[in-house]
């Protein structure tokens, strides 16, 4: 899908405040998700200033902080002063350390693709213990992994609005996922259209109180578009992992208890067992050339049997052939190592899948006749 940009003639920070004041204008609970990222400060900050001004009622608001466990210091430290100051406020603060399921491409090793946070069964491997405040257990959680955090918070904001700090300007697939959303009342993205230099301009403007391994992380080497604090395990924040051994050697030996396959991420990250390459990798590996034609019409089409799939990618077996099928014409090598490598390293999201499909489609529809005429001889 093609995605339209209109621009507007207010700044992103008016518009981001319009967006919060006209949802409390609704009167409806709202409920802020907090993660303590960059995006999710800056979100935070302006919905405190603006209770502060006495432009939106702090008795409509729930801040949500799912806590996921494997979390740097300064995080949770910075998490525990943002509790404060929302409560001293008259917000309610909810911080959540409930077991449900987070995706891992670490456990794609074993043939599974995902991980139960704060497991009531894995008490002794846990990476730290929960703030004593925090809720461990709720009813719309009915089983350890019975459910992602995203579907926990889908219904536990049924009766309201959920303020999310998403910013389109991350990633493609959330520019697509923004730019479908038609008559959506529940999810609102009041910083959707920020870029980076908007997030850290305003953080420094501010001076705002963020995590301390933002810093540490910039000064290890991590370019600043990079700088992203998420879960660990994900298949787009992996290659961070490598980062924790050098900046938080406690967080690394809770993680390498809690994963004992995590040491592989120092050894193969830019590999394609976890979806990366680097210039150094690309280097080693010059001369070598594989038609990844064959082996993505091996791995979908012919023997499936003979590769180590998880369960959760062989259900959307189907979705793969049908993309193949759709843009073989079209498809280069490139494209198909894209394929492989997206496919054999898991994608229970289907968020690779989606970006891959949209990418492949705009290929074709800006192919013209003449083009194809010259590239394939019809």
């Amino acid at each position: 899908m093609a995605v339209k940009r209109i621009y507007g003639s207010q700044n992103v920070l008016e518009a981001a405040k319009t967006r919060i004041k006209n949802v409390f204008s609704n009167g409806v609970p709202v409920y802020m998700a907090f993660s303590c990222g960059k995006d999710s400060l800056c979100m935070s900050s302006i919905v405190y200033d603006l209770i502060r001004s006495a432009e939106i009622n702090p008795k409509q608001l729930v801040v949500m902080f799912i806590d996921e466990e494997g979390l740097y210091r300064s995080m949770l430290e910075a998490a525990y002063r943002w509790r404060e100051k929302f409560i001293s406020v008259g917000a309610k603060f909810v911080w959540y350390c409930l077991p449900v399921k987070q995706v891992s491409v670490i456990d794609h090793l074993s043939a599974s693709e995902s991980w139960i946070t704060w497991d009531p069964k894995a008490k002794d491997k846990w990476m730290r213990q929960p703030p004593p405040f925090a809720v461990t257990k709720h009813p719309l959680v009915k089983y350890p992994g019975e459910c992602n955090y995203q579907t926990f918070c889908e219904r536990l904001t049924k009766n309201g609005i959920q303020l999310i700090g998403l910013r389109v300007a991350e990633s493609i697939q959330r520019l697509q996922m923004i730019a479908k959303i038609k008559n959506e009342i529940r999810n609102i993205y009041p910083i959707y259209d920020w870029t980076d230099n908007d997030v850290w301009y305003y953080i420094k403007e501010r001076n705002l109180d963020f995590p301390e391994i933002y810093i540490r992380l910039y000064e290890c080497g991590v370019p600043k578009p990079r700088l992203r604090l998420c879960c660990f395990f994900g298949d787009s924040s992996i290659a961070g992992l490598k980062w924790v051994a050098e900046t938080e050697p406690e967080l690394w030996e809770a993680i390498e208890r809690r994963y004992p396959n995590a040491y592989l991420v120092l050894l193969y990250w830019d590999s394609e067992m976890f979806r990366h390459s680097t210039r150094k990798r690309r280097e080693l590996e010059e001369g070598q050339t594989k038609d990844y034609k064959a082996l993505v019409n091996d791995i979908l089409f012919l023997h499936p049997e003979r590769y180590t799939i998880p369960s959760e990618t062989k259900t959307m077996i189907s979705s793969w052939k049908r993309l193949v099928k759709d843009f073989d014409f079209y498809m280069t090598n490139a494209d198909y190592k894209d394929v492989y490598e997206k496919f054999m390293a898991g994608d229970p999201k289907k968020r690779s899948y989606r970006a891959l499909y949209t990418s492949l489609y705009e290929k074709r529809a800006n192919i013209s006749e003449k083009e194809q005429a010259k590239r394939y001889g019809k």
